[in-house]
C-alpha cells in the first residue's frame, strides 16, 4: 500500500483536531446568547445557583442540564482571571460556511465585509463583530494563522454578536481578496498614509460590494496584502497625530463605508 504524503497525512490531521476542538464561553450574556442559539452544539453547562437562577429561562429553552456548582469550587477549567459571573459553557465552534455563500447572502442590501490581517487580539476581534453586527457586515474574516480563534474572552468582548455574526478563518488572505474580487467586491485597504479617504474611495460607488481590510497595530498590513487590494484607504483625522484602536478603527470605517 502505497505511503500517504505528508500534506495529506497533515490535512487529515488538522481535520481531526477541528472536529475533537471544543470552547468554554462564559459570562452571563456570552452563555445565554449561546444557550439561544440553535446553531450552537451544546455539551456541558456549569452555573452557580445565582446564575442558575438568571439564565433560568435560556437554560430551559437549550434543554441542557446544567451542573450547579459551588461558586467557591467553580469547576469549569477557566483560566483563573475570567470573569465567569457564575456561568460557563462548552461548545463546539460554529460552523458558518463557505466564503462564497456567506460573501453572497443578503439579496437586495449593499454587502460589506470585514478582513483582519494578523489581528490576534481576541478583545480586539470581539469588539470588531459587535461593530459588524451592528453596522450590517456580512461577516468578519481572519486566517486560520496568526488570528484570534473563538475562545472565551472573544465571545464576552463580543457580548452575544459571536451567536449572529459570522466569524469565518480562511488559509491565505490573499487569495481570499481575489476570490472576493472576483465576486465584484471592491477590497480597500486601510492605511493611514493613503493618499485618499474611504469617502473618496467610494465615491459613486457606494452601491457595490465593499470589502474594508485592516491590520493589526503597528506593523498594519503585510505588503502582500497591500498588493492584492483594489486601492489603500484612510480614516480622515482632524489633527496630524490622529490614531485609532483597530477595533475602534474597524467601527468607523464600517460607519465611512455605509451604503
Amino acid at each position: 500500500m502505497a505511503k500517504k504524503p505528508k500534506w495529506v497525512i497533515e490535512k487529515e490531521q488538522a481535520r481531526k483536531a477541528s472536529a475533537a476542538e471544543t470552547v468554554w464561553l462564559f459570562g452571563l450574556h456570552a452563555v445565554r446568547d449561546a444557550l439561544m442559539n440553535p446553531r450552537r452544539e451544546k455539551l456541558r453547562l456549569i452555573l452557580t445557583p445565582n446564575a442558575a437562577e438568571k439564565l433560568a429561562d435560556a437554560v430551559s429553552a437549550s434543554g441542557i442540564e446544567p451542573e450547579i456548582n459551588d461558586p467557591r469550587r467553580f469547576g469549569a477549567p477557566l483560566d483563573p482571571g475570567s470573569v465567569h459571573q457564575g456561568a460557563a459553557l462548552e461548545v463546539k465552534p460554529l460552523d458558518w460556511g463557505r466564503l462564497e455563500d456567506v460573501a453572497i447572502s443578503a439579496e437586495g442590501a449593499a454587502l460589506r465585509l470585514v478582513l483582519l490581517d494578523r489581528v490576534t487580539d481576541p478583545h480586539n476581534v470581539g469588539a470588531i463583530l459587535r461593530s459588524a453586527e451592528v453596522f450590517g457586515a456580512q461577516a468578519v474574516i481572519g486566517t486560520r494563522h496568526h488570528a484570534a480563534p473563538e475562545t472565551g474572552a472573544l465571545a464576552k468582548t463580543a457580548s452575544g454578536a459571536l451567536e449572529r455574526q459570522p466569524y469565518l478563518r480562511e488559509r491565505n488572505l490573499a487569495d481570499t481578496i481575489i476570490a472576493l474580487q472576483g465576486m465584484g467586491y471592491l477590497v480597500l485597504g486601510l492605511d493611514g498614509e493613503a493618499e485618499q479617504t474611504i469617502e473618496e474611495a467610494l465615491e459613486g460607488r457606494r452601491d457595490a460590494p465593499v470589502a474594508l481590510v485592516l491590520g493589526a497595530e503597528g506593523p498594519g498590513l503585510r505588503p502582500k496584502t497591500k498588493e492584492t487590494v483594489d486601492a489603500l484607504v484612510r480614516i480622515d483625522f482632524a489633527r496630524d497625530f490622529g490614531s485609532l484602536n483597530v477595533s475602534n478603527a474597524a467601527a468607523v470605517a464600517l460607519y465611512a463605508a455605509r451604503a
